[in-house]
């Protein structure tokens, strides 16, 4: 973690000179397994010694929720003055007894896996409640909770390089920094798979320490399709923190729009009727998401956790996903004729050659589908003989919800007559037959 606190120093030197007599908050956040709490600890224990008070206050969400905040705040009052009697006997009393008692000393305090306004407000309110050159690091998933209570200085807690990565991983993996002989292959693809998160590093390294190559292969191709549990329910937490409208803009995310164009994915979605620039706002914040050059991007892992929801909807029957994106499953499905009403979206990667023949009862059951991307390798369908996509001549799009529609290389030479187009938005049917 030394890369994260070289980082920390260069971007608000206040928070590491000692020297410094301002009060001094300091917000961390990330989304989940991306290492905040580990900053937070390393510096706590290198800054410790400044300073006369110090506190640790330990997964402050889990313990607000299932105790309530005046346990905290009692046990902020305990490592404060352990010798004092402090009784409180509600929160308003506590807020009075820790600026009462902390307004004069020089404090390092330390609130970790923070949710909510009213956690910081009950245990560190405001800038006068601590001493001179007193600091107070904060760690969260949100950024918006660190805004509005007006911390000093912001940091975000990124992913790891792949060298770091890969040093992480093997001390895990193997007991020492690098991988070993006839593992670097597949060592560098589990890295490539956890891109950078330290938490999946962790976790995987210790899950492969020990097993076969063999047993490295079968555990990689399982978690293309089934990721790691211990992993998901981690980062699964903010996203059960979401509403109903913010999980869907998530999973159409995490299933069909990664990497692309913020305002086109909004235009879409609002199409939808899902308050786009609102629920894009509030992913970004809990870190779910980020926005680079104006598209949005969205960390594999949480796309993988994205599409593995959908999956466990149903898990033994992909015809009543919600969303479809493995092009194995969406071939299965239509060659069946499995549609059904629950479809509200299809992402078909057809670049890999492959024949299918699609008619209208692949298609009838599908009255809900809002987003239909059908995607190929122009280059492939030109050169090659072995890709096919046949279409009955009757073939039809049964949806009236139909919002967004890409198609390149549809093979008919019109749409059908029936198709309904009044609350599209954005078709794209290039090299095509139309």
């Amino acid at each position: 973690m030394d890369y994260h606190l070289q980082k920390m120093e260069e971007i608000f030197p206040q928070m590491i000179n000692p020297l410094s007599n301002d009060v001094c908050m300091v917000g961390i956040y990330g989304f989940g397994g991306i290492g905040k709490t580990t900053i937070a600890k390393v510096l706590y224990n290198r800054f410790a010694a400044q300073f006369m008070i110090t506190s640790f206050l330990a997964n402050v969400r889990e313990d607000s929720k299932s105790r309530g905040l005046l346990p905290l705040q009692k046990q902020l009052l305990n490592d404060i003055l352990p010798r004092r009697k402090n009784f409180i006997s509600n929160v308003d009393e506590g807020i009075r007894m820790i600026k009462d008692r902390l307004c004069f000393k020089k404090v390092l305090l330390v609130l970790d896996d923070v949710d909510d306004l009213n956690q910081l407000e009950a245990l560190a309110g405001d800038h006068n409640w601590f001493g001179l050159g007193s600091r107070i690091i904060v760690t969260t998933r949100d950024k918006h909770l660190l805004e509005v209570h007006e911390m000093d200085a912001l940091f975000e807690a990124k992913k790891l390089d792949h060298k770091q990565a890969t040093e992480l991983f093997s001390w895990n993996a193997f007991k020492q920094n690098h991988p070993k002989e006839d593992y670097e292959k597949l060592s560098n693809s589990v890295v490539h798979y956890v891109n950078g998160l330290p938490l999946g590093l962790k976790v995987l390294g210790c899950f492969l320490y020990g097993k076969t190559i063999s047993q490295w292969e079968s555990e990689l191709h399982k978690m293309e399709r089934e990721p790691n549990q211990k992993i998901q329910h981690v980062l699964k937490r903010s996203y059960d923190e979401l509403d109903c409208t913010q999980k869907q803009i998530f999973l159409d995310v995490a299933c069909f729009f990664n990497g692309e164009d913020k305002d086109f994915v909004t235009r879409i979605l609002d199409a939808c009727n899902f308050f786009a620039k609102s629920g894009i706002r509030v992913l970004s914040d809990k870190c779910l998401i980020s926005i680079r050059d104006n598209n949005i991007w969205m960390h594999d892992l949480l796309r993988h956790l994205g599409r593995d929801i959908v999956r466990q909807e149903f898990p033994e029957d992909p015809g009543k996903w919600s969303r479809l994106c493995y092009p194995d499953v969406i071939s299965h499905v239509l060659t069946r004729k499995m549609g059904t009403e629950a479809f509200k979206g299809i992402l078909f990667d057809l670049s890999i050659p492959k024949w299918i023949h699609i008619t209208t009862e692949s298609f009838v059951m599908m009255k809900n589908l809002r987003l239909l991307k059908i995607i190929l390798d122009r280059e492939s369908t030109s050169m090659r003989d072995d890709y096919k996509v046949k279409l009955s001549k009757d073939f039809e799009f049964p949806s009236y919800e139909l919002r967004y529609l890409y198609w390149h290389g549809y093979p008919l030479e019109y749409l059908p007559s029936s198709f309904y187009a009044e609350d599209l938005v954005e078709l794209d049917m290039c090299y095509s037959s139309l």
